[in-house]
C-alpha cells in the first residue's frame, strides 16, 4: 500500500515542474574571519554562482531587480544568526521578485534523492469529485502525486458512468505541481492538442524571441511523463514541445473551469489547454503568473535552491510568466461556482 505523504508547499511548487537534482556552481571564496563571523556567507555565493549558471535565461539576470536581490542575499548572509533567519530572510526578499519558482529549504536528503522521491510521491486527497444534479463538480487540489492522476482517473470514469450534463473543473486553490495536468485535460479532448513549449538556456543563447508554434513543429512530443526524465531533458534540449492526445471515451459535454489568483504553475497550464481547445469557458480572474519549471541544487550548510530552469509559452496564448491566463468570464472566485452552474 502506498505510503501518504504531506510535503511541504515549497516542494509542491515543482511545477512542472518541479525540481531536479544538480550539482552547484562553485562558490566564490570568502576570507576565512569573514567565514567565522558569517557562516551563511558561503551559502550565499553560492546561490547567486547557481542561478547565475543554470537560470533558464541569463541575460534576465542583468535586470536591477534581479542585481538587487543578489546583493541583498549576501547582506542577508552576513546578518543571519540562525537557519531559520536566513531562510526566512531569503522567502522575504523572493516574494515579489522579479521572476516566480525560486526557493530555499533546508535539505532532507540531497537532491537527487529529493527527485527520486517526487516520482513516487502520494498526497492523500489531491482530487475529489460531489455531484449537483447532474453536474459533476471535479475539485483538483494539486497537480502532483500519483494518488491525484487515480482519482481524476476515478472521477471522469464516474462522470461517464452517470452522464453528467456538465463538468465543473475548480483550480481556483491548486498551485500546481506535476502531471496530473495529462489526464485532467485529456480526458475532455476532442481531437489532438498543442499546448505549448518549454525554453531552455540553450534556446535562449541561440534565439532572442520567444519560440513560436512553427518552431514547436520542428520537434516530436515529449512522452517521458516522468518527473525525473522530464528535469533532465527539458534541461538538455532548447524547446521540449507539450502535446495532449485524447482520451478513449473523452467526456464530450459542456466543460467549466473556475480559476483564481491563486491558480499557478502546471495548474495555469491545465487552464489554458483547455481554454485552447476549445472545449472550456474559465470563469473567475486571472492566475497567478507564474508558470516556469524550476529544478534543484545543492547547497553548502545543508540547503536546497531551487531555481527556474525553463520558461513555458503557450502555443495559443503565449508566454504565461508574469501574465497569467486570464478567465472567458470575469467573476469574483468566490461566486465563480455558482455563475458555472447556472450556464
Amino acid at each position: 500500500m502506498a505510503r501518504t505523504v504531506c510535503l511541504p508547499a515549497s516542494l509542491l511548487l515543482a511545477s512542472l515542474l518541479g525540481a531536479c537534482a544538480g550539482t552547484p556552481a562553485p562558490a566564490p571564496e570568502a576570507p576565512s574571519e569573514t567565514a567565522v563571523t558569517a557562516p551563511y556567507l558561503a551559502a550565499a555565493a553560492a546561490i547567486n554562482a547557481t542561478m547565475r549558471t543554470y537560470h533558464y535565461n541569463p541575460a534576465e539576470l542583468d535586470s536591477d531587480a534581479y542585481r538587487a536581490i543578489e546583493a541583498a542575499t549576501l547582506a542577508l548572509a552576513a546578518s543571519s544568526d540562525s537557519d531559520e533567519a536566513f531562510l526566512e530572510g531569503f522567502a522575504a526578499l523572493w516574494q515579489d521578485g522579479p521572476f516566480s519558482h525560486v526557493t530555499l529549504q533546508t535539505a532532507h536528503g540531497t537532491a537527487d534523492e529529493t527527485a527520486a522521491y517526487l516520482d513516487t510521491l502520494t498526497v492523500g486527497n489531491g482530487a475529489e469529485l460531489a455531484w449537483q444534479d447532474d453536474a459533476a463538480i471535479l475539485t483538483v487540489h494539486t497537480m502532483m502525486g500519483l494518488d491525484t492522476i487515480d482519482q481524476i482517473d476515478a472521477a471522469y470514469a464516474e462522470i461517464a458512468a452517470k452522464g453528467a450534463g456538465r463538468l465543473v473543473i475548480d483550480l481556483r486553490g491548486n498551485t500546481g505541481g506535476a502531471f496530473a495536468v495529462v489526464p485532467l485535460v485529456e480526458h475532455v479532448l476532442a481531437e489532438p492538442l498543442d499546448a505549448g513549449v518549454f525554453a531552455a538556456q540553450r534556446w535562449n543563447a541561440d534565439h532572442d524571441a520567444p519560440p513560436t508554434g512553427a518552431d514547436a513543429a520542428t520537434i516530436d512530443p515529449w512522452t517521458g511523463w516522468s518527473i525525473r526524465s522530464f528535469w533532465a531533458d527539458v534541461t538538455e534540449a532548447p524547446l521540449t514541445r507539450i502535446r495532449f492526445e485524447p482520451r478513449e471515451g473523452a467526456y464530450s459535454g459542456p466543460v467549466l473551469v473556475l480559476i483564481a489568483g491563486k491558480t499557478a504553475s502546471a495548474a495555469e497550464m491545465a487552464a489554458d489547454a483547455l481554454k485552447a481547445s476549445g472545449r472550456a469557458t474559465l470563469i473567475g480572474e486571472t492566475t497567478a503568473g507564474q508558470m516556469l519549471s524550476q529544478k534543484m541544487f545543492d547547497i553548502p550548510g545543508g540547503f536546497q535552491l531551487s531555481l527556474p530552469i525553463a520558461d513555458y509559452y503557450s502555443i495559443a496564448n503565449g508566454r504565461i510568466e508574469g501574465q497569467g491566463v486570464t478567465p472567458d468570464i470575469a467573476a469574483d472566485p468566490e461566486t465563480a461556482l455558482e455563475i458555472a452552474l447556472s450556464q
